[in-house]
């Protein structure tokens, strides 16, 4: 019998997700001065005020009020109307320095062990599938494609000159007995808007946007499979009416609350720890990546249709308390997932400990704020130039994103499992 998925994504401009945005943009600015900055940043914002809190060990100098204002304003929250905006909105700085109890455990060198250890306790989880190019899962991708583009559309403003930053978007998808997307079921996009004269011009305006502007970009950048998914499905389009009242005004965000959003949608499993504010020490961060690398290359290199990794740590101890790999019965070889699991913890390419995490996927550079919005998984891995100011001075500095998204290690998964 048939059943349905449903994934949701929101845009840069929702709340929660500024607030992720400031915290990676504090994390780049440490990192870039200092790559051995130890940084836990935590952010609220709410109508009129921004708070900064949390804990950093660093020798850099940050000004951690202008970082802010200036993200806010690369989201797009420039116009007094929006009740917070970049420029006369507070901000409040509560950060204080980092436990040396906690430091010991994750600095190579220092406490009872001598390599670098996990940052805390916990388990953490890698996904992938190869129902899309991006091994993420299909409704997840959409409602990521959806909101990227009303994104764009907002930026250009050649159409649509009523978008203002937040939105959000579901997609639910109905598969089939053999988990084949057979149609998508319905589409449901919230996006803030400008007043207008009536309520009635509003909406009619909106979903004739949406569903002849918005959605045909959509779906031209399908593949010609993933095209024949559309057609029979139902739009709710700011299904509640007016959305005029949004982004920290009309709902206060938290840095964390998106990790859903942030990983797979709902698919596979999640440990529970957020990413952004954080520095790689903190493995809720660094080995969810790693596992998602792990994950990512085995269903690109054949082995299995789709896949789940799970890794476990105890906070100051590098060696992984275990290593869970669960295929749902897709693998394509004659090993169990017992068997999988072992030889994988045992190749170089996916060494867990947090030091060579770290080192592989070149997580000391500032490569966060990129990922803070439209998923930190299912992106393209690319040589970026940013620029930060440093003592007063503009610095430039190219730095790899996303590198746990590469598919650089299908070679050696292949010869160890014996793949053609």
């Amino acid at each position: 019998m048939s059943y349905f998925f449903t994934s949701e994504s929101v845009s840069e401009g929702h709340p929660d997700k500024v607030a992720d945005q400031i915290s990676d943009s504090l994390l780049d600015n440490f990192l870039v001065q200092d790559s051995e900055s130890k940084v836990a940043c935590e952010t609220l914002v709410t109508t009129g005020l921004t708070v900064l809190s949390g804990e950093v060990k660093t020798n850099s100098y940050v000004d951690v009020q202008e970082v802010a204002r200036e993200t806010i304003r690369r989201i797009g929250y420039t116009k007094s109307e929006y009740k917070f905006d970049a420029d006369s909105c507070g901000v409040i700085s509560a950060i204080h320095e980092q436990s040396s109890d906690i430091r010991q455990g994750v600095v190579e060198g220092e406490g009872l062990h001598k390599e670098q250890g996990a940052g805390d306790q916990g388990m953490m989880f890698g996904y992938a599938t190869n129902e899309t190019t991006s091994y993420i899962p299909l409704e997840l991708d959409l409602s990521h494609q959806i909101l990227v583009e009303l994104s764009q559309i907002r930026k250009t403003k050649k159409e649509m000159l009523y978008l203002r930053p937040d939105s959000k978007s579901q997609v639910t998808i109905e598969y089939n007995d053999e988990h084949i997307p057979v149609k998508i079921s319905s589409i449901v996009i919230s996006t803030q808007h400008d007043d207008f004269d009536t309520e009635e011009n509003m909406l009619k305006r909106i979903k004739n946007d949406i569903l002849n502007i918005l959605m045909p970009k959509v779906i031209e950048k399908q593949s010609d499979t993933n095209k024949k998914l559309f057609g029979k499905e139902k739009y709710h389009i700011n299904p509640t009416g007016k959305f005029v009242i949004g982004g920290p005004h009309g709902d206060t965000g938290l840095t964390g609350r998106k990790i859903i959003v942030d990983t797979y949608g709902g698919r596979g499993a999640h440990g529970g720890g957020a990413f952004s504010g954080k520095d790689p020490s903190k493995v809720d961060r660094s080995a969810a990546y790693a596992t998602r690398h792990i994950a990512k290359n085995i269903v690109a290199a054949k082995l299995c249709d789709k896949a789940l990794v799970q890794v476990s740590y105890a906070i100051g101890v590098s060696e992984p308390m275990g290593v869970f790999i669960d295929t749902f019965g897709t693998c394509n070889t004659n090993h169990n997932d017992g068997e999988i699991a072992n030889l994988i913890s045992k190749m170089d390419c996916f060494n867990l400990k947090p030091a060579s995490i770290i080192s592989r996927l070149k997580l000391k550079n500032p490569i966060y704020f990129e990922t803070a919005a439209y998923g930190h998984m299912g992106r393209e891995s690319e040589t970026i130039e940013k620029t930060f100011i440093v003592q007063g001075k503009s610095k430039k500095i190219q730095v790899e994103t996303f590198t746990w998204e590469k598919l650089d290690c299908v070679d050696e998964v292949k010869a160890t499992f014996g793949i053609q």
